[in-house]
């Protein structure tokens, strides 16, 4: 809010260790996400601070969960624009998103199966309809990249890089039950769900992102 105040705009991402791993294979994502703020998500950053810092994140700070936090608790009113998900889903969204929080405006929806050559034309769209406040929904790293390549288009204040809140507030995709998220194993709960979309992510994406860390350590050790 502060920053938001003084006239900053701001690009926001949650980084997890599926995202970590991307950004360290892909050169134009990590580039692109040097521009945002980044907050964390999951336990695996957890275990990243611990080992390479000595200390735990204060708190778990997901797409989800804290999206919804920050719209709140924001001393701010937005004109909010969501992007992403299947067609119909942002709609359905935004009517339980304007129901949670009233005091915010929803400024427009738009699915997120698009063309690249549609971008431009969104974009405008989104600006046309003076938000503030736009979530992007298209999944990493589609997200970041489309918030980095067109938030000038835009013309917001904020945009923030959401993953799959969209599906969660229209409730299309079920969220772990509070005791499995208070364990932080709501990653286990997803995969569950979507085994074949996401095995890859956990299976194998998690031992990987495990293995950075330790190389990450072991220099650590070898600097002066």
């Amino acid at each position: 809010d502060q920053r938001l105040a003084q006239g900053e705009r701001i690009r926001l991402a949650y980084l997890n260790a599926h995202g970590s791993n991307l950004a360290a294979a892909h050169s134009t994502f990590r580039a692109a996400l040097s521009k945002f703020t980044i907050l964390n998500d999951g336990v695996g950053l957890d275990i990243a601070a611990r080992v390479l810092n000595g200390e735990r994140f204060p708190e778990n700070l997901n797409g989800t969960d804290f999206t919804l936090r920050y719209l709140r608790q924001t001393r701010l009113k937005f004109r909010v624009f969501l992007l992403g998900a299947r067609p119909g889903v942002a709609e359905e969204a935004a009517t339980a998103l304007h129901a949670m929080q009233p005091r915010h405006t929803i400024a427009g929806v738009h699915h997120g199966y698009f063309s690249e050559g549609d971008a431009l034309r969104i974009a405008a769209e989104i600006r046309a309809s003076n938000a503030d406040l736009v979530l992007v929904a298209l999944g990493n790293p589609a997200q970041e990249l489309w918030i980095e390549r067109h938030f000038d288009d835009m013309g917001c204040r904020l945009a923030i890089g959401v993953g799959a809140l969209l599906d969660f507030a229209a409730g299309r995709v079920s969220r772990a039950p509070s005791w499995l998220r208070r364990l932080r194993l709501e990653w286990a709960f997803r995969l569950a769900l979507e085994p074949r979309r996401l095995w890859r992510r956990y299976l194998f994406g998690n031992p990987v992102f495990l293995a950075r860390v330790a190389i990450a350590r072991l220099a650590l050790r070898a600097s002066p």
